[in-house]
C-alpha cells in the first residue's frame, strides 16, 4: 500500500480559534522526537511525502527544525501548513530546510479570527516569506490559500483588501468579479508562489445530515495521524472519530492490514461509505 503523502500531526495546537474550523474535541497535545522520529522510520516504506498537520500549525513548535531534520535524514519532502500568524517564530532557514516541498498558508485565518494585529501586520511577514524565496531562488511552492470562495460572495469585503495588497506587491492585476466568475484553481503570482483558490467546506461530523455512499481518497491517496498517535483514514477526522489503530501500540502495517481498515478501503472501491463519519461527509462529493 503506497500513499501519495501521510499527514503526521506533530501537535494539535494551531494557536487560533478560526471560525471555519471545528472546535477541537482532543486535549492538546505535542508529539515528541523519538516517536516521530519511530513513525518517520515507518512511513517511509509508504510514502514520499509527509504533511506535517491536521488541525494544528506546525509553526506553533519552536523546535520545527528537528522534525524536519528527522524527515530530511530519512530522504522524505515536507509539507507546512499554517496560518501565517507564528512565521516569526522561525527563520528562513527553517522555513526553507531543504526537505520543505511546499508551503502553504491560509489567508482566510486572519479574517475569521479576533486578533490585536491589524492586516498590514498579518501579511507583511508572509509576503516577505515570498519575496525571501524568490531572491534566495528557493525550490519549493508558497501557495497563498483563498479558500473562502462562496455563491454568496460572503468574503467580498475581505477579498477585496487581500486581493489589492497582493497585486500592489506583486505588481499584477487580481480583478475580484473575474476570480469570482471564473473561478480559476489558481493563479501564479511569483516563481512557485501561487494564489490557490477554493471553496469553504463542511467537516465531517456525526451530527451532519447523512450524505450517503461515495467513494473517497481516504486510505487511497493518503492517512493521517493524529498528535497521540491515533491513525485515521483522512485529514479530515481530526478528533480520531474512526481510529483504526494506534502507533504507540501497534505498527503502522498492521494497522492497515486489519480489518477495520481494510473494509473501509473495499467499500470506498466499491462506491460504499461503510464507517458512520463517511457517511455524514460532504466532502466525498468532491471525488463522486
Amino acid at each position: 500500500m503506497k500513499f501519495y503523502r501521510i499527514y503526521i500531526e506533530l501537535t494539535n495546537v494551531c494557536g487560533l480559534q478560526c471560525s471555519f474550523c471545528p472546535t477541537k474535541a482532543l486535549p492538546n497535545h505535542q508529539m515528541d522526537l523519538d516517536f516521530f522520529e519511530s513513525l518517520i522510520a515507518q512511513a517511509k516504506n509508504f510514502t514520499k511525502e509527509i504533511a506535517c498537520h491536521v488541525v494544528g500549525d506546525p509553526l506553533t513548535q519552536s523546535n520545527l527544525n528537528e522534525y524536519l531534520d528527522i524527515i530530511h535524514k530519512y530522504g522524505l519532502k515536507a509539507m507546512l501548513t499554517t496560518s501565517g500568524y507564528f512565521l516569526k517564530k522561525h527563520s528562513y532557514d527553517t522555513l526553507f530546510h531543504p526537505c520543505v516541498k511546499q508551503i502553504n498558508i491560509s489567508l482566510n485565518s486572519f479574517n475569521k479570527n479576533d486578533t490585536s494585529l491589524t492586516f498590514e501586520q498579518y501579511i507583511t511577514p508572509i509576503l516577505a516569506l515570498c519575496k525571501a524565496k524568490v531572491e534566495r531562488k528557493e525550490n519549493i511552492f508558497i501557495n497563498l490559500r483563498v479558500w473562502n470562495l462562496d455563491e454568496m460572495m460572503s468574503e467580498k469585503a475581505f477579498n477585496t483588501i487581500l486581493f489589492k495588497r497582493i497585486s500592489t506587491s506583486f505588481n499584477i492585476d487580481l480583478s475580484l468579479e473575474t476570480i469570482y466568475e471564473e473561478k480559476p484553481k489558481s493563479i501564479r503570482v511569483d516563481t512557485k508562489v501561487l494564489l490557490h483558490f477554493d471553496n469553504y467546506f463542511e467537516w465531517p461530523s456525526l451530527d451532519n445530515q447523512n450524505y450517503g455512499d461515495g467513494k473517497c481518497q481516504g486510505l487511497q491517496s493518503h492517512i493521517a495521524i493524529l498528535a497521540s498517535g491515533k491513525v485515521v483514514p483522512c485529514c479530515l477526522d481530526c478528533d480520531g472519530i474512526i481510529e483504526l489503530g494506534n502507533l504507540h501500540h501497534q505498527t503502522l502495517d498492521k494497522i492497515l492490514s486489519n480489518a477495520r481498515s481494510q473494509s473501509m478501503l473495499s467499500g470506498f472501491k466499491e462506491g460504499k461509505a461503510v464507517e458512520e463519519l463517511c457517511q455524514k461527509c460532504s466532502y466525498k462529493d468532491r471525488f463522486n
